[in-house]
């Protein structure tokens, strides 16, 4: 008889309880360390290196998340996997959602800018109920001076959860001066419409709560002097992804 898998370790940054941001309902929350991405907004720089998190084991996590299930349960909410990028770890990310949905009956959310979107297996997939899908920009160029890195892997996973039939929300991180010309928010409008199983848009006006974070890590935080987005810009982004038949809030 073939022994038993060892269990998935990784690395943890932290978890948290919360409500309304990470998925439907009161959610328990793993943030996994660790990001391949730099973003210029990003608001928890201290979750991009492994060395910011402790060693765990999925076991630790899903024990932990264990004391709250009933709770959970009674709020309608479930389970995220979060970072950082989850899908850096993805043994450790497929085996909390597998244990979280099979073993607590949880409903499950995979947060994910989507890039590391290769390494997610089908096995995996089919334990996550909702992809929460960062799409950073739709403008090439522009979404790697945002982050670093190429877009086009993020579209190439949003078009597998689509063919999979995987609920998706998508969210927009709404910046003043850089994401919020009107083409870039056309374009991650009219894609997240063609994908068919996009069921909610966030789009999240930016802000300045992680400059701190930035200032005690001695990194440079380049949007220090940029605008938040006014409540009227926030509602205009809303209203071009609702004209394609979205629910944006």
């Amino acid at each position: 008889m073939a022994a038993d898998p060892p269990p998935a370790t990784g690395t943890l940054h932290s978890w948290d309880l919360s409500t309304g941001v990470d998925g439907p309902g009161t959610r328990f929350v793993a943030f996994l360390a660790g990001c391949p991405l730099r973003c210029l907004y990003c608001h928890n720089p201290d979750t991009r290196s492994m060395r910011h998190g402790r060693p765990c084991t999925a076991e630790e996590i899903v024990r932990e998340a264990a004391k709250y299930t009933g709770f959970i349960h009674a709020a309608g909410g479930g389970a995220t996997i979060s970072g950082g990028e989850p899908l850096l770890q993805p043994a450790l990310t497929g085996e909390l959602l597998h244990r979280f949905k099979h073993d607590l009956g949880l409903h499950t959310a995979l947060d994910t800018s989507g890039f590391l979107g290769a390494r997610a297996t089908d096995a995996l997939l089919a334990d996550t109920d909702l992809v929460l899908l960062d799409v950073k920009s739709w403008d090439r160029a522009l979404y790697r001076r945002v982050t670093g890195q190429r877009l086009a892997p993020t579209l190439d996973f949003a078009r597998r959860l689509a063919d999979l039939g995987t609920e998706v929300w998508i969210r927009f991180v709404l910046v003043p001066h850089l994401t919020d010309p009107a083409a870039n928010v056309e374009g991650v409008a009219e894609f997240a419409a063609s994908l068919g199983n996009v069921t909610r848009v966030d789009v999240l006006p930016f802000h300045k709560l992680g400059a701190p974070k930035w200032r005690a890590l001695g990194l440079d935080f380049t949007l220090a002097d940029t605008p938040v987005p006014t409540p009227e810009q926030t509602a205009e982004a809303r209203s071009v992804f609702a004209a394609h038949g979205l629910y944006a809030v």
